[in-house]
């Protein structure tokens, strides 16, 4: 598979650019493993912050509410209870929970090569000669961005992330840079337009190349 290339200013080249069948062109027979490293994704980043009381937690209750017998009410040790109001809570999160799914490296590798092999059929996908934004300043990524035609839900992948590459990128709402190394199925699954450099490829490549 080849795409035409586009200059650093935003203009197309005069040459185009092969990209790996390796890791662009692979067969995909069902979807479960690109949803299955989705899903780890999303479960592996989440804060476990959810807590609740247990009866022993509650403070109070230590009295109790009234005499066994002769009232005609149900017998009650403590007002904690967890069938009291204010009470505490029964198999509630205690904040311990591991909610961690495990994916094998060679899954989740597979999983980014099927991810980049749809991106490439159905979305705008761009490779630009060099995404440099050597001024650091957000109004030249977004002028770039804009002669792309891709404004928003974009991913940016380059070889290596610079200083003034990541001031000029941090503050445009929903355009997120990312090391070409460091790709994950989230965010190209995530995203409308993908503008990736082309020495990118070369370490997209031989990171995921079917060889390696």
């Amino acid at each position: 598979m080849s795409v035409s290339t586009v200059t650093a200013s935003g203009t197309k080249a005069t040459t185009a650019v092969k990209l790996p069948k390796s890791v662009f062109a692979v067969e995909i027979k069902t979807h479960e493993l690109l949803k299955e490293a989705y899903v780890a994704y999303l479960a592996n980043g989440r804060d476990n912050l959810a807590k609740t009381l247990e009866r022993g937690d509650v403070r109070g209750g230590g009295r109790k509410p009234h005499k066994q017998k002769g009232t005609g009410r149900a017998r009650a040790g403590s007002t904690r209870s967890p069938i009291w109001r204010g009470g505490g809570v029964t198999f509630g999160p205690s904040g311990n929970e591991n909610y961690s799914k495990k994916i094998s490296v060679k899954a989740k590798r597979t999983a980014i090569r099927q991810a980049l092999t749809l991106a490439a059929e159905h979305k705008n996908f761009v490779v630009i000669e060099d995404f440099a934004v050597k001024d650091g300043k957000t109004k030249t990524a977004v002028e770039l961005l804009a002669k792309l035609n891709a404004s928003s839900r974009t991913l940016v992948v380059v070889a290596t992330k610079t200083p003034e590459l990541v001031r000029s990128i941090k503050n445009i709402p929903e355009v997120t840079l990312v090391a070409a190394n460091h790709l994950n199925v989230f965010n190209v699954m995530n995203a409308t337009n993908i503008v990736i450099s082309k020495d990118a490829i070369a370490v997209i490549d031989a990171w995921l190349g079917e060889a390696k």
